[in-house]
C-alpha cells in the first residue's frame, strides 16, 4: 500500500491546471500529460508527504488511487507532495499527471453581469 494513495470517502478529486514553470517542466517525455494540482483534506499529512519521498527515494513510482464522478477507480502518478496545516486540519497538496486524452476543462468566466464598456456611441 506504500505505492499509492487512496481517498477512501468523499467527493472525486478537482483537479487544477497548473501554471507554475517548474511543475510544468517535470513533464518531459514521450507522452504529452497534464500537470494538475489537487488539494485533498487529510488527518495526518506529513506522513502521506513522507510516504511520497520514501517511494521516490527508492526509485518507485507513487499514485493516487481515487474515484472519478461516474464511480469508476482512476489512478494518476503523484509528481509532487506538500503538506499545509489550517485551522480545520492538514491540507495536502499533491500535483499529479493527467492523460492528456482524459482531460476535460472547465473555464470560469467571472460574472459578467456588472461588465460595463468604455465605448462611446
Amino acid at each position: 500500500m506504500d505505492d499509492k494513495i487512496t481517498i477512501i470517502e468523499g467527493p472525486p478529486p478537482v483537479f487544477e491546471q497548473v501554471q507554475d514553470g517548474w511543475a510544468m517542466s517535470l513533464n518531459e517525455g514521450p507522452n504529452l500529460n497534464v500537470t494538475a494540482l489537487t488539494r485533498l483534506r487529510t488527518f495526518n499529512g506529513p506522513a502521506l508527504v513522507e510516504r511520497c519521498y520514501r517511494a521516490w527515494h527508492n526509485q518507485i513510482p507513487i499514485h493516487l488511487h481515487y474515484r472519478n464522478e461516474m464511480g469508476l477507480e482512476q489512478t494518476a502518478p503523484i509528481m509532487a507532495a506538500r503538506t499545509v496545516e489550517t485551522d480545520d486540519g492538514h491540507v495536502l497538496l499533491l500535483w499529479v499527471y493527467l492523460d492528456s486524452e482524459k482531460v476535460e476543462y472547465e473555464i470560469d468566466v467571472g460574472d459578467d453581469d456588472g461588465f460595463e464598456d468604455d465605448f462611446d456611441e
